[in-house]
């Protein structure tokens, strides 16, 4: 059993728990149907808790097993966490297809409106977006808006989205669009999802101009939306992404990064607008507040488990998979959960770290010295014991095809490395 530090950080008005946890091997999770007259039955046992509900028209159904002794903090207290162990899983690939089928209608207008309301201004502007809407993008971030609208909805008694929701959701992904924008341009990236990113084709100057643009187009319908809450919950996701970049470029190359460091930088820039994006779809539902602070902790622990995930993929993927160079993250001097992990049993590695990769090779060396030292397993169990907490956070909403879409993002998010 590894040891564990948690880390309780006060920033404004918001606490973030982050907790610096090792591997645990007392954990499972099995999914399979249960059968009565008729009917199928989700059962799911949280620790020593037992609940049963009822789904009507359902494909997939889940049993949750756990036993870890160990406890993560987790925004409002203690709780036993257990680790969502996919190995032991008889289960089919979810596809993102599948996953936003129930609200694939609201993703259809949502492009339509992105491409009006930025299309509006420039064209130049919405060429440049457009280089990003139309590379591959997963639509993850306003999906999750829909999904969390239509789910807490059922708890108040309505039946269908508000201009509200459907406005946030164009906000969130109108911030994501730039800040990837920017990310390429201070990343110096030549591609984004196999595509030659902004800059590269329009220069510098023009890509800065729209994410700018975008940022402060977001603001302006922001502002419209008159909810004082959510305002202030997504100018802070803007905030964020800067305190982000400056917490990463003032530790590159730094062999004494610490882990709740990794997870405060990987919430500012990543799990910060994901959570936001969840909470504030709550509250439009007019959900009462201990269930938007559940969503919010959703976003929160579902965004921290993507980032990882993605820095372990930045390690076991191929260059084509991934759309950019493996391991472009280290050869910047990014030292993400893999190499923190591996750093602590491996001397060599800071070695060559420190150096900069002055060597020919030594690139190479660092990534396959993350792989032998086990970097790559603690990272993965890192990832899933962040996405169980969003699985728990889901516990109050009513059973529905949107709930399962929220659980299913959490482990479509984990097959990723499966």
């Amino acid at each position: 059993m590894m040891s564990m530090t948690c880390h309780n950080l006060d920033f404004g008005t918001r606490v973030l728990d982050l907790v610096a946890v090792g591997s645990s091997s007392n954990s499972s999770i099995e999914r399979y149907a249960v059968k009565n007259h008729g009917k199928t039955f989700a059962t799911k046992v949280y620790g020593a808790r037992r609940m049963v509900c009822c789904r009507q028209n359902i494909s997939r159904t889940r049993v949750f097993s756990t036993n870890t002794s160990e406890a993560l903090l987790n925004g409002v207290g203690q709780r036993t966490a257990p680790v969502l162990d996919l190995k032991k899983e008889a289960k089919s690939p979810i596809s993102l297809a599948n996953l936003f089928e129930v609200v694939a209608d609201d993703l259809q207008t949502l492009n339509q409106n992105l491409q009006s309301i930025v299309g509006a201004e420039n064209p130049v502007l919405m060429s440049a977006a457009e280089q990003i809407f139309g590379a591959g993008g997963k639509r993850m971030r306003p999906a999750l808006v829909f999904l969390v609208s239509r789910a807490t909805l059922e708890l108040v008694g309505l039946k269908d989205l508000t201009t509200k929701h459907r406005r946030l959701a164009e906000i969130i992904e109108m911030i994501h669009t730039a800040s990837l924008i920017h990310d390429d341009v201070l990343d110096e990236s030549d591609l984004r999802r196999g595509r030659e990113t902004v800059h590269q084709l329009y220069g510098t100057r023009v890509a800065i101009l729209a994410g700018d643009f975008m940022f402060a187009q977001s603001s302006w319908y922001l502002a419209n939306l008159e909810n004082l809450e959510v305002i202030k919950l997504i100018s802070q996701v803007i905030k964020d992404f800067a305190s982000g970049e400056i917490k990463q470029a003032s530790s590159l190359f730094d062999c004494d990064v610490k882990l709740e460091d990794y997870l405060l930088k990987s919430y500012y820039k990543t799990a910060s607008l994901i959570a936001a994006s969840t909470k504030g779809a709550a509250i439009f539902s007019g959900a009462d507040r201990s269930v938007t602070e559940q969503m919010y902790e959703y976003g929160k622990n579902l965004g921290l488990s993507f980032q990882v995930v993605d820095d372990v993929l930045d390690f076991t993927q191929s260059a084509e998979q991934l759309g950019k160079p493996a391991g472009s993250d280290l050869a910047k001097g990014n030292l993400t959960a893999p190499v923190i992990f591996a750093l602590e049993k491996e001397p060599k590695l800071r070695e060559i770290i420190e150096s900069e990769f002055c060597e020919t090779g030594s690139l190479d060396e660092a990534i396959e010295l993350v792989k032998q030292c086990g970097g790559i397993e603690r990272a993965q169990e890192l990832a899933k014991e962040k996405a169980d907490i969003a699985i728990k956070s889901l516990q109050c909403l009513p059973q529905s095809d949107f709930r399962l879409g929220l659980e299913d993002m959490v482990m479509f998010n984990l097959e990723r490395i499966d």
